[in-house]
């Protein structure tokens, strides 16, 4: 089992190719794997206009609204308007979808995992007090309101707003969360597919 603080104030800001936003890795498998070849990746965007999604054939996706409001229109297919109280969005990163916003920017949470290898299940935490969950194969907590403690073994690990912990190799061991009053996280717990136990 190993555990890695992923602090917000770490990851590189990288432009988006058509200028409409802002993202930044929080962490990606294998270790440095570029856009071509993750089995998954995980990221926050800062979206300041509209406009097209990137494709990812062969690549599944799942979105969450962290601030602000976002309206994502699928060629051929639904509608869907997402806030922070809204369930994360799940959808196939190779069918055209376009991304509409209100004034002001929003951040995202973005789950991508490569179809046929590894599948994500991503919960929105709120808790008062505290929280046990178990760990999958690789599991990322990622903290949206700051003050949150986790916990794993004897070591307990403080986060700020937006930083994230990846428990790694730990499956069925439990995680606890801790806030001084009410707290809130995402959880993304990732599967292997083909793989009985986790």
């Amino acid at each position: 089992m190993t555990i890695r603080i992923l602090a917000a104030r770490d990851r590189v800001v990288m432009p988006w190719k058509n200028g409409g936003g802002v993202t930044r890795e929080i962490a990606v498998f294998p270790p440095g794997a570029g856009l071509d070849i993750f089995d998954w990746r995980v990221s926050m965007a800062t979206v300041s206009a509209g406009g097209p999604f990137s494709l990812f054939p062969g690549v599944d996706r799942v979105l969450a609204v962290l601030e602000g409001e976002l309206t994502l229109r699928f060629e051929g297919g639904p509608t869907l308007r997402l806030s922070a109280a809204s369930p994360p969005a799940a959808f196939p990163g190779d069918v055209p979808a376009r991304a509409e916003t209100p004034p002001g920017p929003v951040t995202d949470l973005n789950v991508m995992t490569r179809r046929g290898r590894v599948y994500a299940a991503v919960t929105r935490l709120d808790f008062e007090g505290g929280s046990v969950v178990g760990a999958a194969w690789r599991t990322l907590i990622l903290a949206v309101h700051g003050g949150l403690r986790v916990g794993h073994g004897g070591a307990v690990h403080a986060l700020k707003r937006f930083d994230a912990v990846l428990v790694e190799q730990a499956a069925g061991e439990p995680i606890r969360l801790e806030a001084a009053g009410s707290g809130s996280a995402y959880r993304i717990d990732f599967h292997q597919v083909g793989r009985q136990a986790d």
